[in-house]
């Protein structure tokens, strides 16, 4: 699968270093100049430290193979996506490679996964995020379940990055409700 992930300028970059972590094959990453100082702060990381099975894009480059229609990729995943971002993608703005992308891949019929990471929503938010719903996004909150009991931060993040895989069509094998039996029977 050849997959593009989105980075912007809102908390909870880990999400996003950790999906690269586990997807397979070659990805596309773009980060906004937000995105990389927050993951810098955040996680103390540098962009530049991801595998070479990486292309990393800058977000000012609209002549990125990305920016086109032409350019085939399976899906999109903006995580975090910034509400400014979403605001952007919801309205058709397309002036960074970000958003010209999730236009791309909305207007192509691709997979596009929007992960938020904000709290609370405003209605102006909630409005937008219906509109990419309604567009053929897949909104998918930064909220993890707490079904399987997770015992560190860890464990949080990669529910999310799990269930980002599922939603791209990349079945994990992770614990999920119903598969240990003892979870189906707890009250």
């Amino acid at each position: 699968m050849n997959i593009v992930i989105g980075v912007t300028g809102a908390s909870g970059t880990i999400y996003a270093i950790r999906l690269i972590e586990k997807l397979p094959g070659e990805l596309n990453v773009i980060i906004s100049e937000n995105g990389k100082r927050i993951m810098r702060f955040e996680n103390g990381f540098d962009p530049k430290m991801f595998p070479s099975k990486v292309k990393i894009y800058d977000d000012g480059d609209l002549f990125a193979p990305v920016a086109s229609g032409s350019y085939i990729f399976d899906a999109m995943v903006i995580v975090p996506a910034s509400m400014n971002t979403v605001a952007k993608i919801a309205n058709g703005i397309s002036d960074t490679l970000i958003t010209r992308t999730a236009a791309v891949a909305l207007k192509e019929r691709r997979k596009l996964v929007i992960v938020p990471r904000e709290t609370p929503l405003s209605s102006i938010n909630l409005e937008n995020l219906k509109r990419l719903s309604d567009a053929g996004a897949i909104i998918l909150p930064a909220s993890p379940g707490f079904y399987l009991k997770p015992k560190t931060v860890d464990d949080l993040v990669d529910f999310i990055v799990y269930r980002i895989m599922d939603e791209i069509g990349i079945r994990g094998d992770y614990p999920r409700w119903g598969k240990d039996t003892s979870l189906t029977h707890q009250r």
